[in-house]
């Protein structure tokens, strides 16, 4: 809506200063003009001024520092190791992995109480790189079993075949070889991470692995 012209009369702290003519931009009732010369020739002006004046600059210095630190963690960001990248990955996609599987017990053992949970692979993910995303591959499990028990290979099987059939466990047999060597690379690596940060956002009830 457009602004009307209204006098040039002070207000507030400049009241009783002003040109009186019409005008459509005004501040404390006054027009441009006359609030520059009250900002200089007033105590109430010029106390204003210096308030404004100090504002703008502690504003600029926090855009600046908001800058600063943009730029900080854009250069660490270009400048993370691929090792780096792979376990911030891991991390996320692993911490789903555990939500998925928060109703359910160790994957290997039975048990149900475990002060730590572990996203532990079934094909360990130091051989079969292919496979540390794998959603198939990697489920809860206590941190005796996956840490201190080598990841109780032989039960985590026969946990695979309780849950979901022989024949899932098959399948992961079936990929294995041709998962055991790959280089991921920094944009899958961030993709990844990306892709289960948005899975965690979204997790409800119903969150599941995909079809395999």
């Amino acid at each position: 809506m457009e602004r009307k012209e209204k006098p040039c009369k002070g207000a507030g702290k400049a009241k009783g200063y002003g040109c009186g003519s019409p005008h459509k931009i005004r501040r404390y009732g006054l027009c441009p003009t006359c609030l520059y010369s009250w900002s200089k020739e007033t105590e109430e002006g010029k106390a204003w001024f210096e308030k404004n004046l100090q504002f703008t600059k502690n504003r600029k210095a926090r855009e600046e520092k908001r800058e600063s630190a943009r730029k900080k963690r854009e250069w660490k960001e270009s400048n993370k190791t691929l090792s780096e990248l792979e376990q911030e990955a891991r991390r996320e996609f692993q911490r789903w992995i555990r939500m998925v599987d928060a109703n359910e017990p160790c994957i290997s053992c039975p048990s149900t109480t475990s002060e730590i949970w572990d996203g532990g692979h079934f094909y360990k993910a130091e051989i079969y790189s292919g496979l540390i995303f794998h959603q198939h591959n990697v489920h809860k499990q206590c941190r005796k079993c996956n840490s201190f028990l080598g990841g109780n290979e032989n039960n985590y099987r026969l946990g695979l075949i309780k849950r979901y059939g022989e024949e899932y466990v098959l399948k992961l047999d079936a990929l294995k070889d041709a998962k055991r060597n790959y280089k991921y690379t920094r944009e899958e690596l961030c993709e990844i991470k990306e892709t289960y940060l948005r899975k965690i956002r979204e997790f409800d009830a119903n969150s599941k692995r995909d079809e395999f």
